[in-house]
């Protein structure tokens, strides 16, 4: 299913139109809306599937940041007038899903984690020490995933690109820098929404063990691993990733059973 990029007093999304639940999708760092392809694929039939572009090389230098970002959601949120949505983020948008949940839980159906940060961060995004070297970043780019083929040509000269304009460059360490300041160990108790955990078993950005302590501080989540899968399981195994997310939703938007 494709999609086209919507313009509406300064936001940028894409958006299913479905009749249904809003399913909200936060992009990470160097995520783009392509990332979200097979989501979009599977869930749009059920549901309203947005994905808003965070505006990451857009915001104001002294407004760039992890809280910047949260404002963002909020005021698109707002904007679009959804009351409540289903809210998944990978990578630094599951850290901005994370931070929006706790300053609105009432507009919160649900929260999806996969290969969240907020409590570990990798050096990756904080220093670009080789960033004019094609092969360096070509590699970098590749370990985020369990098979390296998955960073194609284009996402790597993306990437490559980002790096190699200061003023994204000044950007992406600024808003890496604040993830890292912005660390949620002390607050995820607070979070009461039903949570589901997707993490790939060889992530080496947010590793295993994050996911773990994850699902030890959020009361009730649910922690599902999908082997051969690195940062981000929504890319790399498509189906295994939508089929648990599908059961988690599909339980909690039908009806209760009626016990007899």
């Amino acid at each position: 299913m494709t999609l086209t990029v919507k313009e509406e007093n300064g936001f940028r999304f894409i958006e299913s139109g479905t009749q249904g639940e809003t399913l909200l999708l936060l992009h990470g760092l160097f995520g783009a809306l392509s990332n979200f392809q097979g989501i979009i694929n599977h869930f749009s039939a059920n549901y309203n599937v947005v994905v808003p572009l965070l505006p990451i090389y857009e915001m104001p230098i002294l407004q760039v940041s992890v809280m910047g970002l949260v404002d963002f959601t909020t005021r698109f949120v707002e904007h679009k007038g959804y009351d409540k949505v289903h809210l998944l983020g990978n990578s630094l948008g599951g850290h901005v899903a994370l931070l929006y949940a706790l300053a609105h839980p009432e507009r919160i159906a649900s929260v999806t984690l996969t290969g969240s940060s907020g409590l570990f961060e990798s050096a990756f995004g904080t220093a670009f020490p080789k960033r004019g070297d094609y092969e360096y970043i070509k590699n970098k780019t590749a370990e985020t995933f369990y098979d390296p083929s998955v960073a194609s040509k284009e996402l790597v000269d993306e990437v490559f690109d980002i790096v190699n304009d200061r003023n994204k460059a000044i950007r992406v360490v600024a808003t890496a820098k604040s993830a890292v300041r912005h660390n949620l160990g002390d607050k995820l108790h607070k979070i009461k929404a039903p949570t589901l955990l997707i993490w790939g078993k060889q992530d080496s950005v947010t590793p295993p063990f994050v996911a773990e302590k994850f699902h030890e501080l959020i009361s009730g989540s649910q922690l599902f691993f999908l082997d051969e899968c690195g940062h981000a399981p929504m890319m790399e195994v498509p189906a295994e990733f939508n089929a648990v997310l599908h059961k988690f939703l599909k339980k909690l938007t039908e009806p209760a059973a009626i016990s007899s």
